[in-house]
């Protein structure tokens, strides 16, 4: 029987780039669920996988060299990687957008922000071009920009205004899924307080689901109500908020939350730091990838996968201790 409330659903997913040096696992076995109106946050060291994965459900993996060797990602019960190039440019845009890392590179420097935000209308709506621009000034002004600024041009704006306009190219079409890849990293903290604010205000006020990709374990708290901590290209534990928050498990995300300074705690001369390096993505272990990092190493670490694990109805980790 199909859930009806589950948006979106991952299985077994296997993403692979080849490059002159050999082959790239960047993801390995990942599964994940993210249900209707739900904000999934996306956590993990850079080169754990997140991107990959959002690019894998979008469908703009590099042709060249990225590949999706096994596994489905259900949307709305439907595969995605059977969908050909017109069934996921009617997708993309309408059903699911992306806000992406960097907004000085998202946008045209030689279009009209206003020309740009109507593109995607036009794309997938039955409508003329002045309509589109209407909408356009809409669109600024939900997220906070003036509608006269239509016509300006990317480099008029601050690094805070281009994020906000490339938010509103991403809900031009009031899609139902929206994929936030670090959307608040190239931000100074006054203006990032103000686009997370504001993508809050907008979830609420679209209805839409979210995955929220980020290093930053403060915005998990402030605007997601599940987590999902990736290592190495799989997901290594997976929680509602307050449960992760209240009993982490997982070595790897103990070792992130004992990474952040505690304002509460007195005499701590020094932070706890995990130790090591992320692994080679271009040798993957036959045990925990975890394994040559963590403090509680067992013999059958090195051996084989750890299984998965239900510590709760919503709480689930990858790790041998917990068998």
């Amino acid at each position: 029987m199909v859930d009806k409330n589950i948006l979106l659903e991952i299985k077994n997913l296997k993403v692979q780039y080849s490059t002159n040096n050999g082959i790239v696992h960047a993801v390995e076995n990942l599964n994940m669920i993210l249900n209707t109106s739900e904000t999934l946050g996306f956590v993990g060291e850079t080169g754990a996988g997140k991107t990959t994965t959002a690019l894998s459900i979008m469908g703009l993996l590099p042709k060249a060299a990225g590949k999706v060797v096994e596994g489905e990602i259900l949307y709305k019960n439907e595969n995605l990687l059977l969908k050909n190039n017109n069934d996921m440019r009617t997708i993309r845009g309408k059903e699911i957008a992306m806000i992406f890392q960097d907004p000085m590179t998202s946008l045209d420097p030689v279009q009209k922000v206003g020309d740009q935000i109507a593109e995607m209308i036009l794309l997938h709506e039955k409508i003329n071009k002045k309509d589109a621009i209407e909408k356009a000034k809409k669109l600024l002004v939900t997220v906070g920009i003036r509608p006269e600024r239509v016509d300006d041009y990317p480099h008029q704006f601050s690094g805070g205004m281009k994020q906000r306009v490339v938010i509103a190219i991403a809900l031009a079409c009031n899609p139902n899924l929206l994929i936030a890849d670090e959307p608040t990293t190239a931000l100074d903290v006054t203006i990032k307080a103000q686009v997370l604010e504001l993508m809050k205000n907008l979830k609420k006020e679209f209805g839409a689901s979210m995955i929220m990709i980020t290093h930053d374990l403060g915005i998990v708290a402030d605007i997601c109500d599940k987590v999902a901590i990736m290592y190495a290209g799989s997901v290594v534990e997976y929680s509602d908020m307050r449960n992760l928050y209240e009993n982490p498990c997982h070595p790897y995300t103990k070792g992130l939350f004992s990474s952040i300074p505690d304002i509460f705690e007195e005499n701590v001369e020094r932070l706890k730091e995990i130790k090591g390096l992320p692994p080679n993505n271009m040798e993957p272990s036959k045990g925990c990838s975890f394994y040559p990092r963590c403090e509680n190493a067992m013999d059958k670490c090195k051996m084989r996968k750890p299984k998965i694990c239900k510590i709760t109805d919503s709480h689930y980790v990858n790790c041998c201790l917990y068998e």
